[in-house]
């Protein structure tokens, strides 16, 4: 089976290479210079015209031939070639539509994301004015505590003076 597949590689290689020299500008001029010197030849009463005209003719037909057969040959491979490709293009299609699909996923993660953080704002800016509005509640118990003490202090202070007088009107008192 290897050797098969092995000659078959060698004579796709010869064919192609035929195939590839076929359609150069060195084959244009061999045959071009075949086909001038095939004409020549009665004129110059080496070969006779029909014999010439007989051979140049199955020379041609032949290379017809081989020739459709070699163009043949590189349609098919180039047909397959194709049709690897087209399978590619598919593979690639299908992934690209995979990927949009992650892409859409991936947006509408991003959406959700962004709500969230919109939301995570709102929050934050909710605890803040909280802490404002227990800032300034803070502080106004502060103030009121604060001015609480302050009446007490004095109230204390004058609760302090009034137990005085009444201890110095006891005081009297006892002396007389």
């Amino acid at each position: 089976m290897k050797k098969y597949e092995e000659r078959t590689e060698v004579l796709e290689k010869i064919a192609n290479g035929i195939t590839w020299w076929i359609g150069s500008i060195p084959s244009l001029i061999a045959h071009t210079l075949f086909f001038a010197i095939s004409f020549l030849l009665p004129l110059l009463g080496l070969v006779e015209f029909d014999k010439m005209l007989l051979i140049l003719t199955t020379v041609v037909s032949l290379e017809a031939i081989y020739l459709a057969i070699f163009i043949q040959m590189s349609v098919n491979k180039s047909h397959e070639k194709i049709e690897d490709i087209q399978e590619d293009i598919e593979d690639i299609q299908e992934d690209i539509e995979e990927i949009s699909e992650d892409i859409e996923e991936i947006s509408e993660d991003i959406e959700e994301i962004n709500e969230d953080i919109e939301d995570i704002q709102e929050d934050i800016e909710e605890i803040n004015e909280d802490e404002d509005d227990e800032d300034h509640s803070e502080r106004a118990k502060n103030v009121m505590l604060k001015s609480n003490v302050s009446s007490n202090k004095n109230e204390i202070k004058a609760l302090k003076d009034k137990i005085q007088e009444l201890q110095d009107k006891i005081d009297e008192l006892k002396n007389e």
